[in-house]
């Protein structure tokens, strides 16, 4: 059975946050490929003459290092052994979480389930990395690992290996993750102000042939969309 590295990050997931949009989404390859990986995106920093510790962030894309952020771009679209995918909520100012009995929290892993879902074959193995945002965090994560598993009648967790969290700055493939996403987050927000980030998002368009705004099909695994609507998903 092949194991696969899963890398999550959000962007805009809290309730009151003033931003409707909200993105989650992970980057996942081979368990043997991550190294690599890893090694292959600190390269392309030094290329850049940027320190191999420089953290990739979609907030600290700027015309100065446009050509870095094009050619991590194009290292994804060209590498085999990466995958994409997220999912968009356009608007979470009209949940209603009183009528489901939840709470903001509760939704949000539902999302992250329904997020991560997709991703999983009973005939791998995976170990889920998620970006440490609080002092909450473990807690969430040991309750996802617990959905994921029951989902996949995975009781022995032999499928899903473990759920835990890890710091970004430390984990290449999961800045890659948090630039991925941040595309699709301004893309969905309309925005179109920075022409440094407006390149990305061209390239990325052109690269995926995709809108960056719509549901693709679930075969589609280099990058996979799908956009929630609440009146379908949460009933």
């Amino acid at each position: 059975m092949t194991t696969y590295n899963v890398y999550c990050d959000e962007s805009c997931h809290l309730e009151h946050d003033q931003q409707p949009v909200m993105v989650l989404g992970a980057v996942w390859c081979p368990m043997e490929k991550a190294r690599e990986i890893s090694v292959n995106i600190r390269d392309i920093k030094k290329a850049h003459h940027l320190s191999p510790s420089f953290e990739i962030k979609w907030t600290k894309v700027s015309p100065a290092k446009q050509a870095f952020y094009l050619d991590l771009l194009d290292y994804f679209f060209h590498n085999n052994d990466l995958h994409f995918r997220a999912l968009i909520v356009p608007d979470k100012t009209k949940l209603q979480h009183e009528l489901y009995d939840q709470d903001h929290d509760t939704w949000y892993y539902k999302m992250y389930f329904d997020m991560l879902k997709a991703i999983l074959d009973p005939g791998s193995c995976y170990r889920i990395y998620v970006d440490i945002k609080d002092t909450r965090s473990a807690v969430k994560i040991a309750k996802l690992h617990e959905v994921l598993c029951n989902n996949m009648y995975d009781f022995e967790r032999r499928i899903i290996e473990h759920v835990q969290t890890v710091r970004s700055h430390e984990v290449e493939p999961l800045q890659l993750a948090d630039l991925l996403i941040g595309i699709i987050s301004y893309v969905n927000r309309g925005l179109g102000s920075n022409f440094a980030k407006v390149a990305l998002l061209d390239k990325m368009r052109k690269m995926s042939g995709y809108s960056l705004t719509k549901t693709n099909l679930l075969r589609e695994d280099k990058v996979n969309l799908f956009v929630w609507q609440s009146s379908e998903r949460q009933a």
